[in-house]
C-alpha cells in the first residue's frame, strides 16, 4: 500500500508542468535525433485530409477532442503514439510539414485524460516519435510551439521516470525505456533520466529474453519489435555521440539470430501468435541496424519453434508451451500449428491477427490456425484481460534427421480438461523438400468431431478432384498433389491478414470421424501406407543409434513420447515449476482417430 501510494505521489509531481524550483526546459532539444524506420506515403496522404486508417478500415481523425471515446483501445493507443507521424514525413511536402505540427499543437492544446496518457509504453512511443521527427515538423516552428514541445516532453520524460518499475507488458515495456531515452538526450540537464534508463533496461530485457534469444512471448512480431526497439535505443545513443549501453549491445546479438531464423524465404516473418509478415524490406533493415554479423540460430529450444529447412522448403511448427501470464496478451490458440514454404512461395499459413474487434478474437481462435480442431472449440480459452485463462498443461516435441530427412513427433492435451482428448502430430519432411506427410492421431474418452485445417496463401490456388479424395494447387510455377486418408476432404473459404490486408483465400478441411467406406481404396493402399512407413521411420532411427538424431528440448516443449526413450538426458521441471512430463493417458479411450495426409510436389 506504501509502495502504491508513494509511487502515485511521484506521478503527480511529475505531471505538474514547470515545477517551483525546478529549470525549465530548453527551446530546442540539445541532439536532434532521427527516425529511422520508413513511412507509408499513401496513409500520409489520407492524414493530410483528415482521415487515418487503422484495424482494416478508414476514420475520420478528430482533432478538437483527443479523448476519443469511441475508439477501441488499441487504435487510441496507436493515435497517442505519435509513430505515424514518419507516415506524414514520407510524402516530403510542406502540406505534410504542416499538417504534422497541427496535429502535434492540436494534442498539446488539448492533452487527453484518458488513462493512455499514463500508459509508459504510449508516453515513450510519443516522445521517441516527437524527437526523431523533430526536424520535419517542429525545428521551422516559432518559438512559442518549440518551447511548448519541450515543455511536454518534459512533463512526459518525468511521467516515464515515475512509473518504473514497469509491470510485465512484455516488449512494449522497451517502447517506454526508449522514450525515456530520447528524453534524456534531448535534455541532458536532467541526469535522472538517463540514469533510469540505465537501471532498469538490464531488468527488462533479462525478464524479456529467453536463454536461446527468444522472447517471452513467443512470436515472430514480438521478436521483431525487440530487435527495432533496441536498434533505434542503440541509433539514438549514436546520434548523441554518447557511448553504447552494454545491455542493448548484448540483447540485439541475441535477439537478431532468432528473428533472422524466423522469416520464411521471401523475407517475411512466419505467422504466430499475432505476428505480420511486415515488407521483407523492412525486417532486412531492423537486422542490418541489429547486428553486423548475418547470423542464424541453428536452433530454438527455449521458446519451442522449430526450423527445417529441406531443399527449396521451410518448415516452420509451434512446438512450444503458450507463453506465460504476463506475456500471454497476443497469444494465439495454435499450439502444434505449422507453416510450409517453397521457394518464396508460402503454401500453407496461419490465418494471421487483428488488432482489435471481432477479427482478432475469431483469428486468435485455433480453427484459424493450420492445425487439428476437435469439437469446433479453441486448445485454449482467453480471459477479459486479452490473456489465456486455459492453456494444455503439456506440449512435447521431437526432432529427428537422417539423411537430410526429417521426422517431428509432437503432442499436446489442450482437449484433456475440456474434452477428455489427446492429440499427437507426427510430421514427415523428405530431403528434397518435395513431399511433406502427416498423422494425426486424437484418443478422447467419447466420440467427437474432428477438424484438420490447412488454410492456403491467397496466392495459391487450389481445386479439389471430381472424386473428391485429392486437392491440386498451383504455386507460382509448381504443381502440388494434397492426399489424405481417415475423414471426409473439403475445400472451404478463410481469410488471410498476414501481410497487413484482410484477403479472402481458402482453406483444405478434413472432417471425421466419418464412415469408412468414404475413403476410397486408392487412397487407403497409396497415401495411407506410403504416409506410415515413413513416419515409422523414426522409431527405426531411435533404435538404430542416437548419433543421427537432433532432439529439440526445451523448458516449454520436450519429449520423449511414451514409447520413445530419451538416453540424452531426464526429464526436468518447467521454469514455472510445472512438470513436462508427457500427459497422462486418457483413461477410457473409447474414440480413437488417426487421419493420414501427405502434400507432394509434382515433377516438372
Amino acid at each position: 500500500m506504501m509502495r502504491r501510494w508513494t509511487r502515485e505521489a511521484r506521478l503527480s509531481l511529475a505531471r505538474l508542468p514547470n515545477l517551483p524550483g525546478l529549470a525549465r526546459a530548453p527551446s530546442a532539444p540539445a541532439h536532434i535525433i532521427r527516425d529511422l524506420w520508413p513511412g507509408d506515403a499513401g496513409h500520409g496522404a489520407r492524414l493530410i485530409k483528415g482521415h487515418f486508417h487503422f484495424g482494416f478500415r478508414d476514420r475520420k481523425l478528430n482533432l478538437n477532442d483527443w479523448e476519443h471515446v469511441e475508439l477501441p483501445g488499441p487504435e487510441r493507443e496507436w493515435l497517442h503514439g505519435f509513430t505515424w507521424l514518419r507516415d506524414l514525413r514520407a510524402l516530403g511536402s510542406d502540406e505534410a510539414r504542416l499538417c504534422a505540427r497541427a496535429i502535434v499543437g492540436s494534442w498539446l492544446d488539448h492533452p487527453p485524460t484518458d488513462p493512455l496518457i499514463v500508459d509508459a509504453a504510449t508516453t515513450g512511443a510519443r516522445l521517441a516519435a516527437w524527437m526523431g521527427h523533430y526536424d520535419f515538423f517542429a525545428a521551422s516552428a516559432d518559438e512559442v510551439f518549440r518551447q511548448r514541445l519541450m515543455d511536454r516532453l518534459l512533463v512526459e520524460g518525468r511521467t516515464i521516470a515515475a512509473l518504473l518499475p514497469l509491470p510485465v507488458q512484455g516488449w512494449r515495456g522497451l517502447t517506454a525505456l526508449k522514450g525515456l531515452l530520447a528524453a534524456a538526450v534531448s535534455i541532458p540537464s536532467q541526469s535522472g533520466f538517463l540514469s533510469r534508463f540505465l537501471r532498469y533496461l538490464d531488468q527488462d530485457i533479462d525478464r524479456l529474453l529467453l536463454p536461446d534469444g527468444s522472447l517471452a512471448e513467443r512470436s515472430p512480431e514480438a521478436q521483431l519489435q525487440t530487435a527495432r526497439e533496441l536498434a533505434e535505443m542503440s541509433a539514438i545513443l549514436r546520434m548523441a555521440q554518447m557511448p553504447p549501453a552494454p545491455a542493448v549491445i548484448a540483447g540485439l546479438a541475441r535477439v537478431c539470430p532468432v528473428l533472422r531464423a524466423m522469416r520464411h524465404a521471401d523475407g517475411g516473418l512466419a505467422i504466430f501468435n499475432g505476428a505480420s509478415e511486415h515488407p521483407p524490406g523492412f525486417v532486412e533493415m531492423v537486422l542490418q541496424h541489429g547486428a553486423r554479423q548475418r547470423l542464424l540460430a541453428p536452433s530454438m529450444p527455449d521458446s519451442g519453434f522449430i526450423r527445417v529447412a529441406a531443399g527449396k522448403s521451410l518448415l516452420f511448427v509451434d512446438g512450444g508451451m503458450p507463453p506465460p501470464h504476463g506475456f500471454d496478451r497476443m497469444a494465439h490458440g495454435g499450439p502444434l500449428s505449422f507453416e510450409f514454404s517453397h521457394g518464396r512461395q508460402r503454401l500453407f499459413v496461419n490465418c494471421g491477427s487483428a488488432p482489435m474487434g471481432a477479427w482478432e478474437h475469431a483469428l486468435r481462435a485455433t480453427a484459424a490456425h493450420t492445425t487439428l480442431v476437435l469439437d469446433d472449440r479453441s486448445c485454449v480459452d482467453f480471459a477479459a484481460d486479452g490473456g489465456l485463462s486455459r492453456r494444455p498443461a503439456h506440449v512435447t516435441a521431437r526432432q529427428t534427421a537422417q539423411d537430410g530427412a526429417h521426422w517431428l513427433d509432437l503432442s499436446h492435451d489442450g482437449y484433456r480438461t475440456t474434452l477428455g482428448a489427446n492429440w499427437r502430430r507426427r510430421l514427415y519432411l523428405n530431403a528434397e523438400g518435395s513431399d511433406l506427410r502427416g498423422e494425426e492421431t486424437v484418443e478422447a474418452e467419447r466420440e467427437v468431431p474432428v477438424a484438420l485445417r490447412f488454410h492456403l496463401h491467397p496466392d495459391v490456388s487450389a481445386q479439389i478432384s471430381d472424386e473428391r479424395d485429392e486437392v491440386i494447387l498451383h504455386a507460382e510455377e509448381n504443381i502440388w498433389r494434397f492426399r489424405h486418408d481417415g475423414g471426409a476432404l473439403s475445400l472451404e473459404d478463410s481469410v488471410y491478414t498476414g501481410d497487413g490486408q484482410l484477403r479472402r483465400t481458402a482453406q483444405i478441411v478434413i472432417t471425421a470421424p466419418v464412415p469408412p467406406k468414404t475413403a476410397p481404396e486408392i487412397v487407403q493402399d497409396d497415401v495411407v501406407a506410403d504416409t506410415t512407413d515413413s513416419l515409422e521411420i523414426l522409431d527405426h532411427v531411435e533404435e538404430a543409434g542416437a548419433e543421427a538424431r537432433s532432439d529439440t528440448d526445451s523448458s516449454h516443449a520436450e519429449m520423449p513420447a511414451p514409447e520413445v526413450p530419451d538416453t540424452d538426458a531426464a526429464v526436468a521441471d518447467r521454469k514455472d515449476g510445472s512438470s513436462t512430463k508427457p500427459s497422462p493417458a486418457v483413461t477410457a479411450q473409447a474414440f480413437h482417430q488417426t487421419i493420414h495426409w501427405m502434400l507432394e510436389k509434382v515433377p516438372e
